[in-house]
């Protein structure tokens, strides 16, 4: 039948739509990560249980599938939730919808609170472009990779990260970015003790490092000053430099191209040129 994908308050109850919950009401299974979370949801919302939750979580959903994809067959309803905010944004549900689009079935979203937009609109950053990262990569050259990537990203960054790696994460965007790369850092949102921090990297740094702030984080971080065009002196002044080192045209052409954002034929085109004229 159909796979219902529905948001649900990611702290303040107040958010659950009407519609999430007449959703939540007429499902014949809820998959959820944890059923005492959303059999306490459904209680607070003065929902009557009787679909059966189906527990779904980062360990669970491959091997749920065929289960939920027979439900489908059978003309269920089946509503996905998580334990806060969108299915399939960092959390189970994306490869639940991706099964259920292959075997033909319905996928409907119920929207609702999301901590990424949340915090993006409270940033005072842009928010006419933006890329959501979720959790970054905890160690190794994955993180090392991502965040080099994200040095030069000029929409505005949102990355989800836990209390007791979040000062270690600020501390890596700063060694990464700069300490005077503006940021926002947003916590316990819609709860009663919600807080957005904003200011440098430098600035939240030693935020965190004083207080060492509970709860779920969301840090949003401005994107890098877009570059300026290189003129063609620029490209020539690079590629005799490189050709000056000892670097054949080719390697001259692909550094100077990463280097100044340029295509590899504008600079290989100047780097034969230098090359000829070169005694």
């Amino acid at each position: 039948m159909t796979l219902v994908l529905v948001a649900t308050p990611i702290g303040n109850m107040g958010d659950l739509s009407p519609r999430a919950a007449d959703e939540l009401r007429a499902a014949d299974a809820i998959c959820c990560e944890d059923s005492r979370r959303t059999g306490r949801l459904l209680q607070l919302a003065g929902i009557e249980r009787r679909a059966s939750l189906l527990v779904v979580n980062d360990h669970t959903e491959s091997s749920r599938i065929a289960e939920v994809l027979q439900r489908l067959a059978r003309d269920e309803r089946v509503v996905v939730v998580t334990d806060a905010g969108m299915p399939g944004i960092s959390d189970p549900g994306e490869r639940l919808v991706r099964a259920a689009v292959a075997q033909g079935f319905d996928v409907v979203v119920v929207p609702g609170p999301s901590a990424a937009v949340a915090a993006l609109v409270a940033s005072g950053l842009p928010t006419g472009r933006f890329v959501f990262e979720g959790f970054l990569p905890r160690k190794g050259a994955a993180r090392t990779e991502r965040l080099a990537a994200l040095r030069e990203e000029t929409r505005t960054i949102v990355v989800y990260e836990a209390p007791h790696r979040l000062l270690r994460t600020l501390v890596d965007l700063r060694s990464t970015m700069g300490g005077g790369r503006r940021v926002a850092v947003a916590r316990e949102l819609t709860k009663l003790h919600e807080e957005v921090v904003r200011g440098t990297l430098d600035d939240v740094v030693t935020w965190a490092s004083a207080h060492e702030p509970p709860g779920e984080h969301v840090i949003v971080v401005d994107g890098a000053p877009a570059r300026e065009a290189a003129t063609d002196d620029d490209v020539r002044a690079a590629v005799q430099a490189a050709l000056a080192r000892g670097l054949s045209a080719r390697d001259a052409a692909s550094e100077v191209a990463d280097a100044l954002g340029v295509p590899r034929r504008r600079a290989y085109t100047a780097a034969t040129t230098t090359a000829r004229r070169s005694p």
